[in-house]
């Protein structure tokens, strides 16, 4: 069977499928720091036998809580003369403009742990100043001096020439082996200095940590008797061997939600829709992504930590494009200092976790609210709920205040949480030039299927698709992926003078370097599929689009059908076109993937039939509009394909629950999947 197991802020997700397509599924509390005994938990609970798991696939928060919580390794910057001040320097774009008082982000590695070497190359690669090797064995003697624990190697103009920073590698592997050490051509050969810089030295920052995490993870899957291939998700979509994700360890930095995004790709065109917002509400964010045509969306200009109020770190590694804000089933309804509900971003975790899991928490949450509301009922819940408890953390913290209901006070905190869902949602679409009604939602994680029909009907989204095994689905994405490596190499040549044969080489060295990579790893070379793309702009421009580029020999042809597509893409992102202006390549992006066998989809046995065998009961459930309706509650795993269910209702899982409002309606698809009309 194949097993993949994805650590959340709340739970650890499981899904497994045997050969017959059955799906298993399982949730365990997550467990900091120790997060490998989360997953061997989930094993445990879902009761399969770990000698049968062929392959296992994993996604982690370990590399982004790393980097948000300051744990990583004490890492010190080797950079070229002069430019011992590139973190510092960053980015003269303020986010916050008009703040007297603005700080930049201080450095990940302060400036006593900079230090700068004589060498030089040309924007060409070409050396103008040689290394000075004495001088990195001085630096080394200095970072021992000083405890470091990794080391970051970024030189000028090494994305188009490596080797001075190949020889320093070297030169710091014989004299200090047990060192961890990445040089920034490992991660990254896109140009732009600063963020370059950055990306090398957050990947040194996290090296180390991640290397224990991957050792200590597979140690305890040897001893519970998992023998087969391992794999960790990356943040653009696909995986890769856990040897390889020690290396560069920085390409997981989003390695959990990245999974559903691609699950909801796949889903889409099992289900025959190309447009879809994949929506993700787990217990401490909500993430939405946009997949236009069937195409995950996939970026080099990633930040962490950016706000409206500081500009974030770059890193510089493809990321799947996602939107993601503070707002779970464990986010905290709290009061303002003007007086105002808020909620979120702050959550209550795994531990204590909202009131109702009776852990110690005593902030209201989210999901207290819907507890409150009837969304949520207390039998699904797999502790036993102290409903008085819950009621006393509303009326305290909230419903006090404004002088109202608990149940006036339960539901203004959805009412808020699907307010800044909402903005998420309009980010990742409206502002991006598309049209929501042209598209489907796919929504999971714990919370995605209890907002997402009121949030699709706000949206003007007619459709919402509710997958199987809703609330474990990032952890289902990954058994759907590949193995994934992005090559993206600046190239910087105007489209209308560029040598065909130079650039068809360019092209071939850099598949050459993939299916290297591949073979290391055991895959053969007829294993491989490659995408390619184009990073283009007017000459003129800073920034670039992305264009996809045909594979093969390229001719006049097929520039002329580029150029054209860049129109296109241009005018799609920015309502205008320059079609008599000259355009210029900045970066080829090679995309490789090495296929894996996938599991079927399995369908569901019963077909027809009557709702009402699934119904479990009847209870009050408060609406934003019709205030409370007695309510049908149905049992997901009782519905046979093809039953159509007119709202208002609910549809309960173990660990999700499904709201259908008034005057929409809910059926289920032969592969099990709510499909929720949400009569816009």
């Amino acid at each position: 069977m194949r097993v993949a197991t994805d650590i959340g802020g709340t739970f650890t997700d499981l899904v497994s499928v045997d050969e017959q397509g059955k799906i298993t599924i399982a949730k365990s509390h997550t467990t900091p720091p120790n997060f490998e005994q989360g997953v061997i938990d989930v094993i445990e609970k879902s009761g399969i036998n770990a000698k049968e798991i062929e392959t296992f696939i994993h996604g982690t928060t370990v590399i982004i809580n790393a980097l948000t919580e300051r744990k990583g390794a004490k890492t010190g910057l080797i950079t070229t003369k002069g430019f011992r001040d590139v973190l510092e320097i960053a980015r003269g774009n303020r986010p916050d403009l008009f703040n007297i008082r603005y700080q930049k982000p201080a450095p990940f590695v302060p400036r006593y742990l900079r230090r700068e070497v004589e060498e030089r190359l040309n924007y060409k690669g070409e050396v103008v100043t040689p290394l000075n090797k004495e001088q990195i064995k001085d630096i080394i003697d200095y970072f021992k001096k000083e405890n470091v624990e990794a080391i970051a190697v970024a030189y000028l103009h090494a994305y188009a020439n490596p080797v001075h920073e190949q020889q320093t590698v070297e030169v710091i592997k014989e004299l200090w082996p047990e060192v961890a050490v990445t040089a920034s051509h490992e991660v990254t050969k896109e140009w732009r200095e600063y963020e370059r810089t950055s990306t090398c030295v957050l990947n040194s920052y996290v090296k180390p940590v991640a290397s224990k995490y991957v050792d200590r993870l597979k140690s305890r899957l040897s001893e519970i008797g998992v023998e087969g291939h391992k794999y960790i998700m990356q943040s653009n979509g696909g995986t890769t061997t856990f040897a390889q994700s020690k290396v560069t360890p920085i390409n997981m930095v989003e390695s959990g939600p990245v999974a559903g995004v691609f699950g909801a790709a796949v889903l889409g065109k099992i289900v025959g829709e190309k447009n879809i917002i994949a929506f993700d509400i787990g217990g401490t964010t909500a993430k939405c992504s946009l997949i236009d045509n069937g195409e995950v969306k996939v970026t080099t200009e990633y930040k962490i930590e950016k706000t409206e109020r500081t500009a974030g770190y770059p890193i510089k590694v493809p990321v799947v494009d996602i939107i993601e804000i503070g707002n779970g089933g464990g986010s905290i309804a709290w009061i303002d200092d003007a007086g105002s509900l808020k909620v979120g971003p702050q959550s209550a975790g795994a531990l204590p976790g909202p009131v109702a899991y009776g852990r110690g928490g005593t902030e209201p949450t989210t999901t207290d609210a819907s507890l409150i509301t009837g969304r949520l009922s207390a039998k699904n819940f797999d502790n036993e709920v102290n409903l008085d408890k819950v009621k006393e953390a509303i009326n305290e913290k909230v419903a006090k205040h404004f002088n109202m209901s608990v149940d006036e006070a339960a539901l203004g905190i959805i009412r808020i949480a699907n307010s800044n869902m909402l903005n998420a949602l309009k980010l990742i679409s409206v502002r991006r030039g598309y049209d929501p009604r042209e598209f489907a939602m796919v929504a999971f994680g714990g919370g995605g299927p209890m907002h997402a029909a009121a949030l699709a009907k706000e949206l003007g989204v007619s459709k919402v698709i509710v997958p199987v095994a809703g609330s474990v689905f990032s952890a289902w994405g990954m058994l759907m992926t590949d193995l994934r490596s992005d090559f993206v190499q600046t190239y910087i040549k105007r489209f209308n003078e560029v040598d065909l044969d130079q650039l068809n080489n360019e092209w071939k060295t850099i598949e050459e370097e993939a299916l290297a990579q591949y073979q290391n790893q055991g895959i053969e070379p007829d294993k491989v599929i490659f995408s390619r793309y184009a990073d283009m702009r007017y000459l003129g421009q800073e920034h670039t689009v992305k264009v996809p580029v045909p594979n093969g020999k390229m001719d006049e042809e097929t520039v002329k059908e580029v150029i054209r597509r860049f129109h296109d893409i241009h005018e799609q992102h920015y309502t205008f076109k320059l079609e008599e202006a000259q355009t210029e390549i900045v970066n080829l992006h090679l995309v490789a993937f090495g296929t894996v066998k996938k599991p079927e989809l399995y369908k569901l046995d019963k077909v027809g039939g009557n709702a009402e065998e699934a119904l479990k009961e009847i209870r009050p459930v408060l609406y934003e509009e019709e205030g409370w309706i007695n309510t049908k509650v149905y049992d997901r795993a009782k519905l046979a394909a093809e039953v159509t269910i007119e709202g208002p209702a609910i549809v309960e899982e173990q660990s999700a629950s499904t709201v259908v409002y008034p005057g929409q309606s809910v059926t289920v698809d032969h592969y099990g999947n709510l499909i929720i009309k949400t009569g816009v």
